[in-house]
């Protein structure tokens, strides 16, 4: 939903009158992807989304995006099943990293997330900033909190408190923002409720998604 809002506010500003943006849209079964997930059959989500992409890419889509961080871990696949730019969800965060100077910044997403190269290691080797990930405990409740509450359309004031306080731990170490890395956490967490300014994932790759199709058709 909020991309869906984020990119057709995005188009109306740059374009006026009644535009909005031409959306080709593939919405899976997330207990299907979860279970593909949480059993590391990583192989066969890649499968299934790039199937779906170039199913999109077919029916006229001119760019390509996930709407989710954690499935940039099967990005390579699908990128070598399309013609078409897939807009990596870590661009649009790491030019906000960069447009503001920061050096070290928290991750707060899925174990997957935060735990596996596809994503940090991405950031780091590409602006040559530290990323820090709570300690093995906070993990697992980050993860938590995102399948069994954010994903369920629930929102937990504890949770809340908890995230927060991992913010504040963040700041101890250094951290001069934090990336909120899974799109369901900005149900969660605005920027009143941190100590520290968010990166939120989701507004970012929405609103680059939209500037880049815009492209050339102004």
């Amino acid at each position: 939903v909020l991309y869906y809002q984020y990119i057709n506010r995005r188009v109306a500003e740059r374009l006026g009158g009644l535009h909005s943006a031409s959306i080709v849209m593939t919405s899976f079964d997330f207990h299907g992807v979860e279970a593909l997930q949480r059993q590391g059959r990583w192989q066969e989500a890649g499968v299934l989304m790039a199937d779906a992409a170039v199913n999109l890419q077919n029916v006229g889509a001119e760019i390509m995006v996930i709407c989710a961080n954690t499935m940039h871990k099967v990005a390579p696949q699908i990128e070598s099943c399309i013609n078409i730019p897939l807009l990596h969800i870590t661009k649009p965060t790491g030019d906000a990293i960069r447009r503001r100077g920061y050096k070290r910044v928290g991750l707060l997403g899925t174990r997957f997330t935060m735990e596996d190269d596809f994503y940090r290691q991405r950031l780091e080797a590409e602006l040559g900033i530290s990323v820090l990930t709570p300690e093995a405990a906070a993990r697992d409740v980050v993860h938590g909190v995102i399948y069994d509450e954010l994903c369920r359309g629930v929102v937990s004031e504890l949770s809340r408190e908890r995230f927060k306080r991992m913010i504040t731990e963040f700041g101890r170490k250094g951290a001069e923002a934090v990336i909120l890395g899974c799109t369901e956490i900005s149900l969660l967490l605005k920027d009143k409720d941190a100590s520290l300014p968010l990166l939120d994932t989701t507004r970012l790759h929405a609103l680059a998604a939209a500037d880049l199709a815009l492209q050339g058709h102004e």
